[in-house]
């Protein structure tokens, strides 16, 4: 093993370590003392707590020890022992941190579950740009994810509903707490998929401009930009033109619009965002149907 994969595998387990504090310090400051639930085997923990008292470090290893066989499986290896460290990490946390004497002193449970859902939201994305996953409902979230184009927010959304509301099963809970846990989901899902899928939104450019050809090469062997050309009508002259169309990563935008303004201050641009983009270049098509054994 050459110095630059260790020092690219450490960076991976460190930056996992740390991504897991935020997750668990979100449970033990503000979910947990204030008896909100969420969803994941961290949900079912935290239910089984509140309604037996069982540590939510042993309930969080054993649910997900159950589960992990099935991760590595179908994953492989290295996402095997790399959930299992998130696992023993995370079961350590969970151990360490209600030591910790700082918890949230906000009285309105409805903020306290949008902060616990976001950082905890913010912790899980960050192991998941590292290949990693704490077990549970991420486990299935990356394995339709790997087959399917199914955003992992949706697949926490669903499952995590499901879970959320057997909190009513507790003699003392009410309509209120299933809100709170709904709330939590939200605000995890919503972050989850704006942290991974963020930066790799795309746009769809229309530029209007007498210009086109001169934008277009410097767009195409300038920027590297694929770059398609409309044939349209000017109606109110009755003037042929072209209108060019660019899609580009939201976050080449501005490289694009400054390369039009800089040929033709004057040209008309629109930006639309994109479901999605697949092909050459950007996200590739996973198929649907099953491969033949």
């Amino acid at each position: 093993m050459d110095s630059k994969t260790i020092l690219k595998t450490v960076k991976e387990y460190s930056v996992m370590a740390f991504a897991l504090s935020l997750y668990v310090f979100s449970w033990t400051a503000f979910l947990i003392p204030n008896e909100i639930t969420a969803g994941g085997v961290t949900g079912i923990s935290s239910i089984l707590n509140y309604a037996f008292g069982i540590p939510i470090s042993l309930s969080y290893l054993v649910i997900n020890a159950v589960l992990l066989t099935a991760g590595t499986i179908i994953m492989g290896k290295g996402f095997g022992f790399k959930t299992i460290f998130c696992v023993l990490v995370s079961t350590l946390y969970f151990e360490i941190f209600p030591a910790i004497p700082w918890v949230s002193n906000i009285d309105d449970n409805l903020i306290n579950s949008i902060i616990g859902g976001a950082m905890s939201a913010a912790g899980i994305a960050l192991v998941f740009t590292q290949g990693g996953s704490t077990g549970g409902i991420d486990i299935i979230a990356l394995v339709i994810n790997k087959y399917r184009e199914v955003s992992p927010g949706k697949v926490f959304m669903v499952s995590d509903f499901l879970i959320i509301s057997s909190i009513l099963l507790l003699p003392d809970k009410s309509l209120q707490d299933l809100v709170y846990g709904y709330v939590v989901t939200v605000a995890f899902s919503y972050t989850v998929d704006q942290i991974l899928t963020g930066s790799k939104q795309s746009v769809q450019m229309l530029i209007i401009t007498n210009k086109y050809e001169e934008i277009a090469d410097k767009l195409c062997y300038e920027l590297d930009k694929g770059v398609t050309a409309i044939n349209s009508i000017g109606w109110y002259k009755k003037s042929s033109s072209m209108i060019i169309m660019v899609v580009t990563q939201k976050s080449k935008m501005y490289e694009v619009m400054g390369a039009v303004k800089e040929v033709d201050p004057h040209a008309f641009l629109t930006v639309s965002t994109v479901m999605g983009v697949y092909g050459e270049g950007f996200e590739q098509v996973k198929s649907l149907k099953k491969k033949k054994a």
